[in-house]
């Protein structure tokens, strides 16, 4: 039976939970019943699992006081379990990030499966071969050919990896739109182009060349490093010693060439894995905000210019090509990395020594073009009458069949205790199936009772919606001879008032909408 007391029924309409006290106490009662499944207590590896089919890692910063509760509560208890009380201490101090992961607010709501999508996608370009790896530095040459991998890391922090994700490899110039976004932010754009230029020089990358304005000043080692640092959000930055010899040795004239400039080919040689430099990417498709510490790294204008110039010259002599066909800012390195941003969505790591004839990693190269065809990515899928691509920021329609079909089979056994669940779960509870049937329906036809009464008291649904043949719930109810529920429907009728005094066409145009959500 249902054990919510009846609410007030002053202005009853559609579900407010928000504040009803009986049904919704707290956020953490909501993130407790949503993923308990109806059950009194949550095995602690069911929570960490289900956080981590959100996109999040437990080793998220973010999460560092959640994760530091759940230890030290788990030592308390005997079977590894978390009752209502002991969850709410676990994760009161993260429950606004928390809640919005699985209520699947962020930017890709259903990882899981886009994660599935990139390891398809990852699989498709291992099986490519060709390309060389560099062998004119003695430590680029020593890295396997078999080498693979990709790291992705949304707005939100939401990451996922495939392959050799924490193998260290230099960024040679994938350092680049990193050191020019440091000196935008310091100094800003004005300063910096007095020594730089915007176009395409149309130049090999290996071209030994100052443009007519010279080069730009670099900043101190070490306070770049800290930049690096606070754009992985502190995940793996590290240096070559070994590469950076290698590399100034092979380059002896080029060093004596630019001393006078005060260059530091050093920055080349900062290591990263494809993990931390995915977060990298990640900052600059947040706007400069790295996603994991929610520090502020970089200034709008320096992100700006920066993802302009990467989607204009980003990939050596491949740059028109990758911009017609990708369509995304992005920046290669002869090490194999390929740093890819999505603006607004993340940021994506590719690396794979092999290089083609122009100096980009030929799986890199396939994974990005394989991505945007499956992804509506480009700058220019979102116009009119393109084809529609899959897009991963939009909820599934599956979900919301699957939602609608567990409601209304609820409502079909009686089960109050699961439509307890989806109302603390914040589940429409009005939502329709494609005949533009409720849960109501459902339930007056069947002669349930309890649901009848919980969905009308604790939920305050609408009575009367009509469903695609125009019945109502009490048309249901006499029709099925269920004469408690007729009575239950006709008491409430008497003290319901459509909010906003909705009429017939609202119904119509309410229906049409949840038809059309199925489709």
């Amino acid at each position: 039976p249902c054990c919510c007391s009846p609410l007030p029924l002053e202005n009853p309409g559609r579900s407010s939970l928000s504040v009803q006290a009986g049904i919704l106490p707290s956020l953490e009662d909501l993130l407790f019943y949503t993923i308990a499944g109806g059950a009194e207590k949550i095995p602690a590896h069911k929570f960490t699992t289900a956080l981590k089919a959100t996109g999040l890692r437990t080793g998220d910063p973010r999460l560092k006081e959640c994760m530091e509760n759940l230890k030290v509560i788990m030592k308390t208890t005997s079977d590894g379990n978390l009752d209502r009380h002991l969850f709410k201490k676990c994760v009161q101090s993260n429950i606004v990030l928390l809640t919005q992961a699985f209520r699947k607010k962020f930017v890709i709501p259903d990882f899981v499966s886009f994660a599935s999508e990139i390891d398809a996608l990852y699989e498709n370009a291992k099986n490519l071969g060709g390309g060389q790896v560099a062998d004119y530095i003695p430590q680029l040459a020593r890295f396997s050919p078999d080498l693979w991998a990709v790291s992705i890391c949304t707005v939100d922090g939401q990451r996922h990896t495939a392959g050799d994700t924490k193998v260290p490899f230099c960024l040679q110039s994938c350092v680049k739109p990193l050191k020019y976004a440091i000196a935008v932010n310091d100094h800003g754009t004005e300063y910096v182009h007095r020594f730089i230029g915007k176009e395409p020089s149309g130049l090999r990358f290996n071209k030994l060349f100052l443009n007519e304005e010279g080069a730009s000043n670099a900043e101190k080692f070490d306070y770049v490093m800290n930049f690096m640092n606070k754009l992985a959000g502190n995940e793996y930055v590290g240096f070559s010693n070994f590469e950076a010899v290698s590399f100034q040795w092979r380059n002896i004239l080029f060093v004596f060439f630019s001393l006078c400039q005060l260059l530091f080919p050093m920055l080349c040689s900062i290591e990263v894995t494809c993990e931390s430099a995915s977060v990298m990417a990640a900052t600059l498709a947040n706007g400069g905000f790295c996603p994991i510490t929610g520090e502020r790294v970089l200034g709008p204008e320096a992100v700006r210019n920066t993802l302009s110039l990467m989607h204009s010259c980003g990939m050596y002599d491949f740059s028109g090509q990758f911009a017609f066909h990708v369509g995304l800012p992005a920046k290669s390195g002869v090490a194999g990395g390929i740093l890819l941003v999505v603006p607004n969505v993340m940021g994506i790591m590719c690396w794979s020594p092999p290089l083609d004839k122009l100096g980009n990693s030929v799986r890199g190269i396939q994974f990005c073009t394989d991505l945007v065809s499956l992804c509506n990515f480009h700058n220019y899928d979102n116009l009119k009458h393109f084809v529609k691509k899959l897009d991963p920021r939009r909820e599934g329609g599956d979900q919301r069949v699957k939602s609608v079909i567990n409601l209304l089979f609820a409502a079909y056994t009686g089960d109050v205790s699961a439509l307890r669940r989806f109302a603390l779960s914040s589940m429409d509870m009005e939502q329709r199936d494609y005949d533009s049937r409720t849960a109501l329906h459902v339930a007056a036809a069947e002669g349930h009772v309890e649901v009848v009464k919980f969905l009308l008291e604790a939920c305050r649904v609408n009575p009367v919606p009509k469903d695609r043949w125009g019945n109502t719930p009490m048309e249901e109810a006499v029709h099925f001879g269920h004469h408690d529920v007729v009575t239950m429907l006709q008491d409430y009728n008497n003290k319901y008032s459509p909010p906003g005094g909705a009429t017939e066409d609202k119904e119509k145009e309410i229906s049409e909408k949840n038809i059309d959500g199925l489709l």
